[in-house]
């Protein structure tokens, strides 16, 4: 039932991406500067509750509420681990919904994958200090 429910979950998508290109060609046909920038408004909509409904399908109650409180702190942060979980969704990788603390297990490796490492470099000016001379 689940691999049902994935598999017009996916056809879902790839029409909804049909159309959207669809759209794009049209509006570009027409040339209307208007109605291009209102069809862009909508096709972002639309993306945002499609992505909206995959994670609602993909994740529970308290693991949607700790990516949402990651996404008001760490924005980019959030969106990396919402592009992960739709496609391990598209590709069939998700047993289940992803409880808090496998939400947290995925976090982590986002983090790590992502970890910046800071350097600090001390430039120190070879200059002729007047300390240097004060033995005399």
């Amino acid at each position: 039932m689940a691999q049902c429910c994935d598999e017009s979950l996916m056809a879902d998508e790839e029409l909804e991406a049909i159309r959207r290109q669809r759209m794009a060609e049209l509006q570009t046909k027409h040339g209307d500067p208007s109605n291009d920038q209102q069809g862009q408004q909508e096709s972002k909509q639309r993306e945002t509750e499609m992505r909206n409904s995959i994670l609602a399908q993909v994740l529970d109650q308290s693991a949607r509420a700790r990516l949402s409180n990651l996404a008001l702190v760490k924005p980019d942060k959030a969106k990396a681990v919402e592009n992960y979980l739709i496609q391990m969704a598209r590709f069939g990788q998700l047993g289940g919904k992803i409880t808090e603390a496998g939400l947290i297990e995925i976090l982590e490796k986002v983090s790590q994958q992502t970890e910046k490492k800071t350097t600090v470099k001390f430039n120190r000016r070879r200059v002729m200090d007047s300390d240097e001379e004060d033995d005399d």
